[in-house]
């Protein structure tokens, strides 16, 4: 039979699988009308509780898919609801008042699927449910055994259901209990879904946007990570190159070497002829190294080309150098450096860094990319310390067909507004960089101005009408003159700007060149053309507004290259008088601050510090095995003793018992070597290699022939070593194993390890006892003698401690065992005693703050005295007498394992760590070899910048002599 309630959610079907119209007869049978308990639909009088009703609405399906769900999760096969319910209106009332409390739940139509869908999805369920119906065999037993259950459970279905009616006929129209838990467990059902729903979507919203911020941040913090490795990448590239080309350089001459000490020659002088430019350029190189400042020593002759930003001062370098080797952006700074450019006429179009051996062919594009990388990535390492710009000069050299001759620097644009990404002081920076360049009275300035931009914006030309008033050695360049008559410009305005009438400067010469038509990929030869090209169309230059010698950058280039060679004729000889007085001043100093010591420049001085500290490493062999032992058992003992009497000695030797003694001592000791005692030694063993190699360093620096100015780099060098160096870790595992053997065993076979031990238990206890004695001496005061002699005098508190102690000794005189605690009762007896005697008043913290060096002091005494009685007790425990000797053997058990320790320790040293440490030390070195700066800092004194200055100088001013050689040949 099948029992149908209808209702918002739908119908609950009961169904009974007896099918026997007997079982309910005309008694059961109900002739009135009957409200449904969901619906309110009327029930047939004909039917007794059983309707049969199809699927007619989609919140039916919905309905069913709930309590389907909540019959899955209780577990339940059909839900009973029994009982005829008398009392229609009654029913309806308590129904209305039910589902009036219901949430709303027409979000479901949104999530549920349509009736068409859900009827396609019933239907495929019944053919899947017929497929395996017919396709799969079932065991004879087990379907016996189903038969049998369901048997079971019809019959117990049909008992419920039985008694339902008959509650129901015995409530007189009201709900039955069963019902009403039926219909409240419903509902809570309901409420706590949708309150779930909500909550989880609430942390579905909180958990997406942490998701969000969490991917967010891990972008930072990738993007960060990936930077600082791009940077390392970028720093162990250049020192690769660098260490390459050098490695190249000497396997080249060592190859040369060979070859001739093969054939039985010398090696001969080859002389390199150079051109005229590449030797003024190498003084210029020489003086860039040594005065940064560039300052009145250098004041030789060299192109400056400033500009505003984006002014195009760098597109006009390059078209004289006839080549796009800088790297460019739109609208951003990309010069931060100053660029030393050498141009040379050669046969072939190269580039090379000064301190490097590869050439760039400028002819394939895949040079030019990788020479524009290059310059980027130089210009970058030399920024520091989160500056914008930078003063390290770039030194390259550019040779081509028909270059012209001259040294060109370019400098950063100067800006008008600092942007958030620069640093503050970005344009102070530049600004002081080009007046320090534009200030040498000899350079050449030559002023790039944009000509699409209006004159009245232009910062550049007020700096050089500063540094050059009268313009006699400034050289005016417009820019994207082609942009200019774009935006119809007015001629008459570029007329008064090329004869010099509109800027508030002065110049010898007044150009105009278009470098570019916009496109950064342009070819060189492009341009050119289209820079004729426009020159011969334009109507500036048709109208006579612009002169035939003043356009295009080959022009340019030429009246440069003049000027630049009429200044250098005019001055470089005055230059090397110069020097060659500077020369003679500091020899001068020299002979007189430094008569007998040899010069020798910083590099000089690293090779001899490099080899004295090498020296010093090898003489760590000559430390001998029994040394090297008793240095490590010195420093072992130093760092355990602390331990071994706070936390094992005093605590077991205080407790009275032997037999407890014994098993606390076995216990810590096992506990101690198995966790800190193997660390600990392993400490020992590095801080005994360290000291042993600083004894040498300081003999070393205590020799007659002793050179102070190497100090500092020494101790540097031995520090950073130190630092880097670290044990071996499996050195710790190897001690732990031979510590806890050694310290298991208790046994002292022979008189000598007796005499040994107890020698050693004397010395610590000692050691403890005039520890204890400082600190006794340092609460109580001055004692009686010293207040009398020396008229020292105690604080109030001492005065207190010293009537305290006076109390505390009486006790451990009238009690020598007293345990190391004080009794409350003891506590109160000296409080009473000092109150009625002395009238003062103390606390229980006062007094045991007091007692504990006092017991202590009685205790190490004790200990002492028992050390001496067992001098002569060997034969008496060797023959197992009863002696309390419990200290001795302790004390044995841990002078042999620091014994054992500082074996491994000494073999683990000489075999390896003082190898690791040679190593370490070489690497240090060879980073300071390559780092000027840290040379710089560790080689301090006049007499080390004296020698510095005096090579440059001297280097400096023969080439200077050597190129006014060669120039005078020329001419």
């Amino acid at each position: 039979m099948e029992h149908l309630l209808r209702g918002r959610f739908g119908r609950i079907v009961i169904s009974s699988y007896s099918n026997n119209p007997l079982k309910y007869g005309p008694s059961r049978t109900y002739q009135r009308n009957i409200s449904s308990l969901w619906g309110g639909r009327a029930l047939e009088r004909s039917r007794p509780l059983l309707l049969h009703q199809h699927y007619r609405h989609q919140r039916r399906q919905y309905g069913m898919l709930i309590v389907r769900a909540l019959r899955g999760v209780l577990k339940i096969r059909y839900l009973l609801l029994g009982g005829a319910v008398a009392g229609g209106g009654a029913l309806q009332k308590k129904f209305q008042d039910w589902k009036d409390g219901m949430p709303d739940l027409k979000w479901l139509d949104e999530v549920l699927p349509d009736n068409e869908k859900w009827q396609q999805w019933r239907g495929n369920l019944i053919e899947f449910k017929d497929s395996i119906k017919n396709n799969i065999e079932i065991d004879p037993r087990i379907k016996s055994l189903t038969e049998s259950k369901i048997s079971e459970f019809r019959t117990w279905f049909d008992q419920r259901l039985d008694d339902a009616i008959a509650a129901a006929e015995q409530q007189n129209g009201q709900l039955p209990p069963a019902i009403d838990g039926v219909f409240s467990g419903l509902s809570e059902f309901v409420d706590r879904l949708y309150s779930d729903t909500k909550d989880k979507n609430t942390v579905f919203a909180k958990a997406f946007a942490d998701n969000v911020d969490r991917e967010e941040k891990a972008r930072r913090d990738a993007q960060t990570r990936l930077n600082n490795l791009q940077d390392e990448m970028i720093q162990t590239q250049i020192k690769y190159q660098r260490e390459l080309e050098r490695l190249e350089k000497e396997n080249k001459e060592l190859r040369k070497q060979n070859l001739l000490l093969k054939q039985g020659k010398k090696a001969p002088v080859r002389k390199i002829k150079r051109s005229l430019i590449d030797m003024y350029s190498e003084v210029l190189d020489e003086l860039a190294d040594f005065d940064s400042g560039y300052n009145t020593q250098d004041q030789l002759p060299r192109v400056v080309v400033v500009g505003d930003q984006s002014s195009g001062k760098t597109s006009v370098l390059e078209m004289i150098a006839q080549a796009r080797i800088f790297p460019r952006g739109a609208g951003e700074m990309m010069t931060r450096a100053p660029v030393k450019v050498t141009l040379s006429e050669g046969p072939y179009h190269v580039a090379q860094f000064r301190d490097s051996t590869r050439e760039f062919d400028l002819t394939k594009e895949s040079d030019l990319a990788d020479l524009r990388r290059e310059v980027e990535l130089r210009m970058r390492n030399s920024v520091r310390g989160g500056k914008t710009v930078s003063s390290e000069v770039i030194s390259m050299t550019v040779k081509g067909p028909g270059l012209q001759r001259m040294v060109l620097v370019d400098l950063p644009g100067i800006i008008s507004t600092v942007t958030t990404d620069m640093a503050a002081d970005t344009r102070e920076c530049i600004k002081q960089i080009t007046q320090t360049y534009m200030n040498n009275p000899n350079a050449i300035i030559l002023c790039i101005q944009d000509g699409a931009v209006d004159a009245e914006r232009s910062n550049v030309t007020d700096l050089v009408a500063q540094c050059d008033p009268n313009g006699k050695r400034t050289i005016f360049v417009l820019t994207k003159v082609d942009m200019a008559e774009e935006n119809l410009t007015d001629p008459n305005r570029i007329r008064k700007i090329l004869s010099g009438k509109l800027f508030p400067m002065k110049a010898l010469g007044y150009f105009a060149v278009v470098t570019g038509r916009g496109r950064k990929d342009d070819p060189i030869q492009t341009i050119k053309d289209y820079e004729e090209n426009f020159f011969k169309n334009s109507r500036l230059f048709k109208d006579g507004v612009i002169r035939s010698t003043q356009v295009t950058t080959r022009n340019l280039s030429l009246a440069v290259a003049d000027c630049f060679w009429k200044m250098v004729r005019e001055t470089v000889e005055q230059q090397a008088d110069a020097f060659k007085a500077r020369r003679f001043n500091l020899e001068t100093e020299w002979k007189n601050n430094f008569p007998r010591i040899r010069e020798q420049d910083r590099d000089e001085l690293f090779e001899r510090a490099r080899s004295e500290i090498l020296d010093e490493v090898v003489n760590l062999s000559q430390v001998s095995p029994k040394q090297w032992e008793e240095c490590l058992m010195t420093k072992i003992w130093d760092k355990v003793s602390s331990h071994v009497f706070e936390n094992i000695y005093l605590p077991a030797a205080q407790t009275g018992s032997l037999e407890t003694f014994n098993t606390s001592v076995d216990i810590k000791l096992r506990q101690w070597a198995e966790q800190a005692l193997p660390a600990q030694s392993v400490e020992s063993g590095w801080e005994t290699l360290q000291t042993e190699f600083q004894k040498f360093m300081n003999k070393a620096n205590q020799a007659p022939d002793h050179d102070d100015v190497f100090d500092l780099l020494k101790a540097a060098v031995v520090s950073e070593a130190m630092q880097r160096h670290s044990w071996e870790d499996k050195a710790s595992e190897m001690l732990r194993v031979i510590q806890l053997n050694t310290l298991e065993d208790r046994t002292v076979s022979d008189k000598r390890d007796w005499d040994a031990a107890v020698k050693f238990l004397e010395i610590s206890v000692k050691n403890k006892l005039k520890q204890t004695e400082d600190m006794l001496k340092e609460i109580l005061g001055p004692s009686a003698k010293e207040r009398w002699l020396y008229w020292k005098y105690q604080s109030e508190d001492q005065a207190k401690r010293g009537a305290v102690k006076s109390e505390l000794d009486k006790i451990l005189y009238s009690n020598e065992k007293h345990p190391p605690i004080l009794s409350y009762d003891e506590l109160t007896t000296i409080r009473n005693n000092l109150l009625h005697r002395s009238g003062l008043e103390v606390d229980n913290e006062f007094i045991r703050e007091v007692w504990f060096p006092v017991y202590r002091r009685h205790f190490l005494n004790q200990s002492l005295a028992k050390a001496y009685d067992c001098r002569k007790s060997f034969y008496l425990y060797h023959q197992q007498a009863d002696v309390e000797c419990s200290d001795i053997v302790l004390f044995h058990r841990i002078q042999q394992m620091m014994k054992v320790t500082a074996n491994a320790l000494r073999q683990q040293i000489i075999n390896r760590e003082a190898r690791r440490l040679d190593k370490e030390i070489k690497e240090v070195l060879e980073d300071y070899s390559q780092d000027a700066e840290k040379k710089e800092a560790l080689l301090t004194g006049r007499r080390v910048t004296l020698a510095e200055e005096l090579k440059r100088v001297r280097q400096i001013q023969e080439k200077l002599e050597e190129f006014i050689q060669a120039l005078n040949k020329e001419k």
